[in-house]
């Protein structure tokens, strides 16, 4: 075997050894996103308004995935609203999510709302990408077209 042969079967030799090695080194493939979860609220709440609208409640948080939270609700803001109202059993359902700790956070709020001793909801609200649709029914009185937040925090 000549000087020109040792070398090429060297080489031949040293990159059969390196790609399996090479293949250990390198990256991963990217993991597939995480599966979107559905989760949905059930909830109470109460609140009044004059100019300043307050309301405060709570609820529990389940998802499809396992994953549930007992949570309590704020709602502030302002406008030309006044009222006294409950919500009994409510719910909102929330797009997607990857995880429960999504849900979390203050809600854009806007509403126009009128009613009578039994009035229904209905409101969408959104968070950056998340948005939850609430309904529910309950009793009092309010009139009027208020902005403000709604805040669901972990119990």
């Amino acid at each position: 075997m000549n000087g020109k042969s040792a070398k090429l079967l060297t080489l031949a030799a040293i990159a059969a050894l390196a790609a399996p090695a090479g293949l250990l080194l390198a990256p991963a493939p990217v993991q597939a996103q995480t599966a979107h979860v559905e989760c949905r609220m059930d909830f109470n709440l109460a609140g009044w308004a004059i100019i300043y609208k307050e309301a405060k409640g709570s609820g529990t948080v389940t998802c499809d995935n396992g994953q549930s939270a007992n949570v309590n609700i704020q709602v502030k803001g302002g406008g030309l609203a006044a009222g006294k109202y409950e919500i009994d059993d409510g719910n909102g359902v929330f797009s997607k999510v990857r995880d429960i700790s999504e849900i979390f956070g203050t809600y854009a709020q806007a509403e126009a709302q009128a009613g009578a001793v039994r009035s229904a909801t209905a409101q969408a609200l959104t968070k950056g990408e998340v948005s939850l649709a609430l309904s529910g029914t309950g009793r009092g009185w309010d009139l009027g077209v208020s902005f403000g937040g709604f805040t669901i925090e972990r119990r």
